[in-house]
């Protein structure tokens, strides 16, 4: 069973890391890119560490894995904030309906 739940949660992770990288490629400005970049990417590299403990067992790789995962939650939100500010203040302006 645990196999299962472990398999289950680095699928799902997977999954958000594809979508991660969908959006990327198909959204229209620098703006919205680093939002599906920032938000999904995040969930997705937690999800499949937190896969990855489970499916380790209890000991001190785990715990590791998830001490990873609680840097990655800090971090890339911060960082993606971080950028997007600086791009905001260099003057790249956010996409507009019609703007093509």
């Amino acid at each position: 069973m645990q196999s299962y739940i472990a398999v289950f949660f680095m699928l799902l992770g997977f999954f958000f890391v594809i979508v991660a990288a969908v959006g990327v490629l198909r959204l229209p400005d620098f703006y919205t890119r680093m939002h599906a970049s920032g938000k999904s990417e995040t969930l997705g590299v937690m999800l499949s560490l937190l896969g990855f403990a489970i499916y380790n067992g209890l000991n001190l790789t785990s715990f590791k894995l998830v001490l990873i995962s609680l840097f990655i939650l800090l971090g890339n939100p911060i960082g993606s904030h971080a950028i997007s500010r600086a791009a905001f203040y260099a003057g790249v302006k956010p996409w507009k309906k019609g703007d093509m």
